[in-house]
C-alpha cells in the first residue's frame, strides 16, 4: 500500500485530526441534505464504526442501521415518489398515440430552445422556428452552449453532441422552405408569448401547412386551452390541440403538465403523453382550469407571502423558514428566480379568476410596484435581493426602504412554525381542492406534480403523503385556527373536512 503522507497521518491517525475530519464531513452532509435525510448520517456513522471495529461487528451494525432507515417516514415518502413516478408512466387514456418522427417547435426563446434541446436528445427530428434569424440564433446558441457544457463535463460524447446538433433544423420567416419542412411534422409545440390572439394566429399558420393528423401542443402557463382551441376562422382542427406545460429551465425540470380541453381527441392526448415521456419528463394530466395544477397551487403561496411581508416578517426569515420546512428555496428567492413579473402575473390572474376567497388575503401591489420599478428578479439583477454574481445576493438599501414603506414600519416576531404552517397550509389546501374538483386524477398525481413542479419537500413525499403523516384532522384544526384569526382564505376545503371527520388517509 501507498505510504501515507504526513498530513494524512495527522488527519486520519490522531484524535484531533479525526475530530476535524468527521466534523467537516458532517458540515458537508448538513449543507447538501439540510438535515432532512437520515440516510447520509447513518452512512457516515457506519464508516466511523467500521474503522473503529475491523471485525464482523461492523457488518451487524450496518444491517441494523439499514433496518432502522427502512422504517423511517422519509423512506416511505421517497419510496412513494419512486412508485408514483412509475405509476405516472402509464396514461389513463386508452387511445394509441401517433408514431411521431418529426417535431416542430415554434419560438426559439428559453422555453422553445429548451424544448427543442430535450426533443433532439431523445432522437426526434426537430424543426426550430422563430420570426427572424437573430431570435433563432439565440435559441441555437442556448442549445449548443448546454451541449458544450455536457461535453466538457464528460456527460456527452462528441459524437452525440454532433448527432444532436444535426437533428435540429433552424427555420425563420425568411426561410423560404419552412412550409415544406412543416409539411412533414407530426407534432408542433408552440412556445411563444402569452397572448391569445398570437397563439390562435400560430394555430392558423400551422394548420395551413401541416398534415391533418398533426397534433398542435401549446406551452401556455395561464391561457385556457379551450380558448386557444375554440373553433373559428383561425382554428379548423380543435380536436388536435392539447396543452403541454413545461417548466423552466426545460432541460432540468422533470415535470410536464398535459392539459386536454373538452374536445381534445384521445389520440392527441396520448401522443402528447408519449412524446413527453420520451423527452424524459414525468407527465401529469390535469384539467383545463385557471393555473392548471402547479401554478394554481402556487397562487395562494404568493398571496400569503405578500401578507406575511405586509405584517413585517423579514425576507430572510421567510426564506429560512421555508428552507427548513424542506423547500429548495424560500418564497422571496423563488419569486426572484422565476421573475417578479411572472409571479405577479400568475398571482393577479388567479386572484381575478373567480376562485373565491382562497386566492385572497395579501396585498399583491408588493410585486406589481416592483415590476413598475423594473425590479424583475435575478434576470434584471434586482428583485427582492440585489444580485452581483451567480451566488452573490443581498438585501439592498433601495428594497429595504421600499419594504419599510410597504409595511408602514411594522416588524413581526412570528415564529418559524407559524410561518411554515401559514404558507404550507395555503398550498396544501389548494392541492386538496384540485383533487376535490378532479383537476388531478388522484393523490399520487398531486404529490408528484408539486414535488417535481415546485420542489415540495421530497422527504415529506408531497402534500397528500404529508397530510397522512401529520394527520388530516390535526391539520384541519390548525387551519381552522388560522381562519378564525386571519380570515376565510385559510378555511379547509370540503375534501379535507370530510377526511378529517372520517379519519381516512389519502394513501392506503
Amino acid at each position: 500500500p501507498k505510504k501515507k503522507s504526513l498530513v494524512n497521518r495527522i488527519i486520519e491517525d490522531t484524535p484531533p485530526g479525526q475530530y476535524v475530519m468527521w466534523n467537516k464531513v458532517k458540515q458537508m452532509v448538513d449543507k447538501n441534505s439540510g438535515g432532512h435525510y437520515p440516510a447520509p448520517y447513518a452512512i457516515v456513522d457506519c464508516v466511523k464504526f467500521g474503522l473503529a471495529n475491523p471485525g464482523d461487528a461492523k457488518f451487524k451494525h450496518e444491517r441494523e442501521e439499514f433496518a432502522k432507515l427502512a422504517a423511517t417516514k422519509e423512506s416511505d415518502a421517497l419510496i412513494g415518489i419512486f412508485d408514483g413516478m412509475n405509476q405516472m408512466k402509464k396514461p389513463s387514456v386508452t387511445a394509441d398515440p401517433l408514431s411521431v418522427k418529426k417535431v416542430a417547435v415554434m419560438g426559439a426563446g428559453l422555453m422553445g430552445a429548451g424544448i427543442a434541446q430535450v426533443t433532439a436528445e431523445k432522437g426526434y427530428q426537430v424543426l426550430l422556428k422563430d420570426r427572424d434569424d437573430a431570435s433563432l440564433g439565440r435559441g441555437i446558441s442556448y442549445m449548443t452552449d448546454n451541449w458544450d457544457k455536457k461535453l466538457k463535463r464528460k456527460r456527452m460524447t462528441k459524437y452525440q453532441h454532433n448527432i444532436n446538433s444535426s437533428r435540429v433544423v433552424p427555420l425563420s420567416d425568411q426561410t423560404e422552405s419552412w412550409k415544406r419542412h412543416f409539411a412533414g411534422a407530426d407534432l408542433v409545440i408552440e412556445a411563444v408569448f402569452e397572448n391569445l390572439e398570437l397563439k390562435r394566429k400560430i394555430v392558423q399558420q400551422v394548420e395551413e401547412v401541416t398534415p391533418d393528423h398533426c397534433v398542435f401542443a401549446t406551452n401556455t402557463s395561464a391561457i385556457p386551452i379551450a380558448d386557444i382551441a375554440a373553433p373559428g376562422e383561425e382554428v379548423k382542427r380543435p380536436e388536435n390541440i392539447v396543452g403541454m406545460h413545461y417548466f423552466s429551465p426545460v432541460p432540468s425540470m422533470p415535470l410536464l403538465e398535459i392539459i386536454p380541453h373538452a374536445g381534445t381527441s384521445g389520440e392527441a392526448l396520448s401522443t402528447a403523453f408519449a412524446v413527453g415521456t420520451k423527452q424524459g419528463k414525468t407527465c401529469v394530466v390535469v384539467k383545463d382550469v385557471p393555473g392548471f395544477y402547479v401554478n394554481r397551487c402556487l397562487g395562494p403561496i404568493l398571496v400569503e407571502f405578500c401578507a406575511l411581508v405586509k405584517e413585517g416578517v423579514p425576507l430572510d426569515k421567510l426564506d429560512k423558514a421555508m428552507k427548513n420546512f424542506g423547500m429548495p428555496v424560500g418564497p422571496a428567492t423563488l419569486i426572484d428566480e422565476v421573475g417578479v413579473d411572472v409571479a405577479s402575473k400568475v398571482a393577479t390572474y388567479l386572484a381575478s379568476a373567480d376562485l373565491g376567497v382562497r386566492m385572497t388575503g395579501g396585498d399583491l401591489s408588493l410585486m406589481t410596484n416592483m415590476v413598475d420599478k423594473g425590479w424583475l428578479g435575478r434576470k434584471s439583477k434586482q428583485g427582492f435581493f440585489t444580485y452581483s454574481g451567480k451566488k452573490d445576493k443581498k438585501l439592498g438599501p433601495e428594497v429595504e426602504a421600499y419594504l419599510n414603506d410597504f409595511t408602514s414600519g411594522n416588524v413581526s416576531n412570528l415564529g418559524e412554525v407559524d410561518i411554515q404552517d401559514r404558507i404550507a397550509s395555503r398550498l396544501i389546501n389548494e392541492a386538496a381542492k384540485c383533487l376535490e374538483d378532479e383537476i388531478i386524477e388522484n393523490p399520487v398525481a398531486g404529490d408528484i406534480g408539486l414535488v417535481f413542479g415546485i420542489g415540495f419537500a421530497p422527504f415529506k413525499g408531497g402534500p397528500f403523503r404529508y397530510l397522512d403523516s401529520v394527520g388530516v384532522s390535526s391539520y384541519v384544526d390548525r387551519m381552522n385556527g388560522f381562519a378564525d384569526q386571519l380570515g376565510g382564505q385559510f378555511e379547509p376545503c370540503q375534501l379535507l373536512k370530510d377526511y378529517a371527520a372520517s379519519g381516512k388517509k389519502f394513501h392506503g
